[in-house]
């Protein structure tokens, strides 16, 4: 296959998908990881998509938020083991936060029946798992439910989270990276993390490798925000050092 070709096909399928992973692509036309890096380059000078870390995401589809089903399906074994590891962060018993998010959601599936905690949630998943189990006390934060994240926003939710302190939260996240942050398309689910952020003694960041570097519209928390990082091996070692430098702990889960 000639390299126009390939190029060709690549964005295709960036406009398809929504996002090309190198590794995938490179397995799938029999080439070397840094031949299809030279192809996405060649694309993004053309203006066709834009280079994330790991891969890339087409141009047209850069305001694009997957519904919640499909990005549960999308790096599931990884965020499961992100959410087994942050289960070491979550107290013997006190108070939680638990952001909107598939990663987050499935720590509340997660947590276990022995600690006594009071969970603090705006996310419609996360508190449909948890109000039916002894043991948990659950507050869901009211506010107009995003029908792509299944998580409320805007003033109530505003409104109640600036009494509130609580021991840990836990945050999912669209995009991050050492240089702009955590990130995510919509400004009125940015506006909730940032309350929740400033509500929280201690933030924990659960964040597939997928998402660094993928910055998007409207950032609610800066990198030095957040005490711990949890992400997975597919990370690599340049990148993690970009996070530690920002004074985040960092686990790969």
């Amino acid at each position: 296959m000639y390299g126009a070709e390939r190029q060709q096909l690549l964005a295709q399928r960036a406009r398809r998908d929504g996002r090309i992973d190198v590794t995938a692509a490179a397995a799938e036309f029999e080439v070397a990881p840094e031949t299809i890096r030279r192809d996405l380059a060649a694309l993004e000078r053309q203006g066709l998509l834009r280079r994330v870390y790991g891969g890339a995401i087409a141009i047209d589809r850069l305001d694009f938020e997957p519904e919640i089903s499909l990005r549960d399906q999308t790096n599931a074994e990884k965020k499961e083991r992100i959410a087994k590891a942050a289960l070491d962060q979550v107290p013997a018993r006190g108070t939680v936060l638990l952001d909107g998010g598939t990663t987050t959601a499935r720590l509340a599936g997660l947590l276990p029946a022995d600690r006594e905690l009071t969970v603090v949630t705006n996310s419609l998943p996360a508190a449909n798992q948890l109000a039916t189990r002894n043991g948990f006390i659950v507050h869901l934060l009211g506010g107009r439910v995003r029908g792509t994240t299944l998580a409320t926003v805007e003033s109530w939710a505003l409104d109640v989270l600036r009494l509130l302190t609580v021991d840990v939260g836990f945050f999912g996240t669209n995009g991050f990276s050492a240089a702009r942050g955590c990130t995510t398309p919509d400004p009125a689910e940015s506006a909730v993390k940032s309350a929740m952020v400033a509500a929280s003694r201690r933030r924990v960041l659960l964040a597939d490798h997928s998402k660094y570097g993928d910055d998007q519209f409207s950032r609610f928390a800066e990198l030095s925000e957040i005490d711990l990082v949890i992400t997975d091996d597919g990370l690599d070692a340049a990148a993690v050092d970009e996070l530690k430098a920002t004074e985040a702990e960092v686990v790969l889960a």
